[in-house]
């Protein structure tokens, strides 16, 4: 019997509280302790295989020093939702920060202290993708 894929709400939060525990530089280990689970529990909540029940939701979001609200943002088909907005959900910003490479990215970019040279950058990869995009498209 093939198994049921995980909910793609369940795979959201997850995947945020992965990008957030990264983000402080905390291991799985470190927050199953917090949490009094074990690091295999953490990573079935982060790929979604697990749900996260309402009161352990509550504990990640203050181990983690984030809003409730930051595990669902950018979350899959939250009713009601897309009626006060026109503006695509930016997901894919979040599934970007929650790789390795995304958020090793954001923390050397945050470091620089120089403006015009950040800008620089951020002109010169624009240009990149452009040209990536041409080429694909």
């Amino acid at each position: 019997m093939p198994s049921k894929a995980p909910n793609p709400v369940d795979k959201h939060v997850g995947s945020r509280v992965r990008m957030r525990r990264l983000m402080v530089g905390m291991s799985q280990e470190k927050l199953g302790e917090a949490l009094g689970l074990t690091f295999q529990q953490i990573q079935k909540y982060e790929k979604g295989t697990n749900r996260i029940g309402a009161s352990r939701i509550q504990q990640i979001s203050e181990i983690l020093q984030v809003p409730v609200s930051f595990l669902f943002e950018g979350s899959p088909g939250i009713s009601g939702a897309e009626h006060f907005s026109t503006a695509p959900s930016p997901t894919y910003i979040a599934d970007f920060l929650a790789t390795a490479e995304g958020l090793a990215l954001v923390r050397a970019f945050t470091l620089i202290p120089d403006i015009k040279l950040r800008r620089a950058i951020v002109d010169m990869v624009e240009l990149i993708g452009a040209r990536e995009e041409a080429r694909n498209g």
